[in-house]
């Protein structure tokens, strides 16, 4: 199975998403929680950004979920 970034990108920043909204939060509140820039949040949400496994880690911990769970993205489809 081949992979391509910009489809991992899309569904990881999709994934962010859900879980924001999950959680009732803004993208501001979300970034705050993580210590990263609202900025930051909307580019890895539109699947613009590629974010380490670092910012994957604090969005994990802001959302109280393992990082397993966060990104687990291959049953997920666009």
């Amino acid at each position: 199975m081949i992979y391509r970034y910009d489809d991992i990108n899309k569904k990881m920043g999709l994934k962010v998403k859900l879980e924001r909204i999950r959680m009732g939060i803004s993208q501001e509140k979300l970034a705050e929680k993580a210590n990263l820039s609202k900025n930051s949040v909307g580019a890895i949400e539109r699947g613009e950004s590629s974010p380490t496994i670092e910012t994957l880690d604090r969005l994990a911990k802001a959302f109280n979920i393992q990082l397993h769970e966060l990104t687990n993205v291959s049953q997920m489809n666009l």
